[in-house]
């Protein structure tokens, strides 16, 4: 693998493989014996508490999160749900060479690299897409559950009809996913039966009979992913005297389709799922508490993505019709994530500001472990940071849905990467004027559709100062080109470093 500078910071860390920009060396020490991986899929940071939230109740991740590290400058990599997962497992710049796609034969992962070491490997899901059959992400785990009837998982048959909760109009795939969804949910009847209840109570149980052994417990549940649906009473704590129609998947679009009232509900019941969440996080955690592994697990916590309630004039993540489907820019409100991690030994409730991606959860799960670092991985471990040992592991990150595969010609100039050092934000695809092939993807639900250019206006890169413009209103590149043009430089050199193929590559030189 080519040695270049593009993530070099010019400090050094313990472990022994070799990453881009960087040579790692030394031995790796074990840290904790066991270690649990908890991913909340579409949690945003700023709906909870140790990130600022005032109207939310999570009582216990605040109180999680006085027990760990809190970092503050956490973003996503490879998006989205699949790709992340990618990402988690692989270490790797998934966005860089593949799209949201099965997980290869030939891929080296975390589990199977725990396996080695004679560590038990356990994952209990409820997350739909990398799991579903031929996706196969639970491969190489020793032990794996997936609870089904999330999302369109065709689960139950009956009953035949279903009410919708409100117009056709304004669900994304209303035939096909919310009715078989609600098919699945038909028969629930206690908040022990939600999916979260389920994935976090089978997780708990699988605990008591191994709690002694050691292990790496990955718990991946879907929730407040839609459809919003938590209890009412959670949903009464937000927006108990609403009316109106229930907007529980609403279609992925511009969203002056819905009424002012209607976008507050949405809110509201994202808001209930978050509650929902946290409760039973709770439940789990206090497993965990009342079983001794404080002692001797570390824990992580964090997601794979947020969600637009109308910023930038979003609701969703994408644009997304029946047939055609485009994705918008990676903003903070998306990319920028929360990461919680507890580690035995350590004074909880201190904040790191630095720098870090999903993608470095795997070589900072194997060294807590005390395990090798395949050379397969790209990114870095966390752990210097959580030592006190540097200030810092990388200049820059990038989220980015994926730019280049062996399956396109030309790079889709609407999949856009998130460049940033903390400070500036680079939104910047190909410089692409027009694409002729048709572009297919299964990203967003593993629905296969074709990659259309329904953004209005020109496909141009754009550059944010957040520190003064956090909601990134104001387009700042002509004024501070000099800081684009550096950003623009790292990704390159990025890109170069993963062996984007010079038929993309040449695509992207260009600012």
């Amino acid at each position: 693998m080519a040695l270049l500078s593009a993530l070099n910071t010019g400090q050094t860390q313990p472990g022994t493989h070799t990453i881009i920009g960087e040579v790692k060396s030394g031995g790796v020490k074990k840290r904790v014996d066991n270690v649990i991986l908890i991913v909340s899929d579409t949690l945003r940071r700023d709906f909870l508490g140790c990130y600022g939230n005032n109207w939310i109740y999570t009582p216990n991740l605040n109180r999680f999160a006085k027990m760990s590290f809190i970092f503050d400058q956490a973003w996503i990599c490879s998006f989205p749900t699949v790709p992340c997962r990618h990402d988690i497992l692989t270490g790797r710049y998934t966005f860089t060479y593949k799209p949201w796609s099965p997980l290869d034969p030939e891929t080296v992962t975390l589990q199977e690299s725990i396996n080695k070491a004679n560590i038990i490997t356990a994952l209990f899901a409820d997350t739909p897409h990398p799991f579903t059959p031929g996706y196969n992400y639970q491969r190489g785990f020793k032990v794996w559950e997936i609870i089904r009837g999330q999302e369109h998982d065709n689960w139950k048959s009956a009953p035949a009809e279903v009410k919708l909760p409100c117009s056709p109009e304004k669900l994304r795939n209303p035939w096909t996913t919310v009715v078989q969804y609600l098919r699945n949910v038909s028969e629930r009847q206690f908040e022990e039966d939600y999916f979260v209840a389920r994935t976090m109570r089978e997780a708990a149980k699988w605990l008591e009979r191994n709690y002694d052994r050691r292990f790496f417990l990955y718990v991946d549940t879907f929730d407040p992913h839609e459809p919003w649906d938590p209890p009412k009473y959670y949903v009464d704590l937000y927006d108990p005297n609403y009316k109106g129609e229930k907007v529980i998947y609403p279609r992925y679009d511009l969203c002056d389709y819905l009424t002012k009232e209607e976008l507050n509900h949405c809110r509201a019941l994202y808001a209930g799922e978050v509650t929902l969440v946290d409760h039973w996080f709770g439940y789990f955690l206090n497993r965990v508490e009342s079983l001794g592994l404080l002692k001797n697990a570390a824990i992580i916590f964090t997601t794979d993505h947020g969600f637009y309630f109308g910023e930038h004039g979003y609701i969703g993540k994408s644009l997304v019709t029946e047939k055609y489907q485009q994705a918008v820019p990676l903003y903070p409100e998306v990319a920028h994530i929360p990461l919680l991690i507890y580690i035995p030994g350590f004074e909880g409730g201190k904040r790191i500001s630095a720098l870090v991606s999903l993608v470095d959860l795997m070589p900072t799960i194997l060294e807590l472990l005390g395990l090798p670092i395949p050379e397969t991985v790209q990114s870095h471990s966390i752990l210097p940071l959580i030592d006190g040992k540097v200030e810092r592991i990388r200049d820059f990150v990038v989220a980015s849905p994926t730019i280049s595969h062996k399956g396109i010609k030309v790079p889709h100039p609407t999949n856009r990467s998130s460049i940033t050092d903390g400070e500036w934000l680079l939104i910047y695809g190909s410089q692409v004027d027009r694409v002729t092939e048709p572009h297919l993807t299964a990203m967003v639900d593993s629905i296969l559709r074709t990659i259309k250019t329904l953004e209005k206006g020109p496909i141009k890169p754009r550059l944010f100062h957040l520190p003064t413009d956090r909601e990134c209103k104001k387009d700042v590149l002509e004024k501070h080109r000099d800081v684009a043009e550096k950003l623009h430089s790292k990704y390159v050199e990025l890109l170069e470093a993963c062996n984007v193929p010079k038929e993309h590559l040449q695509f992207f030189r260009y600012l």
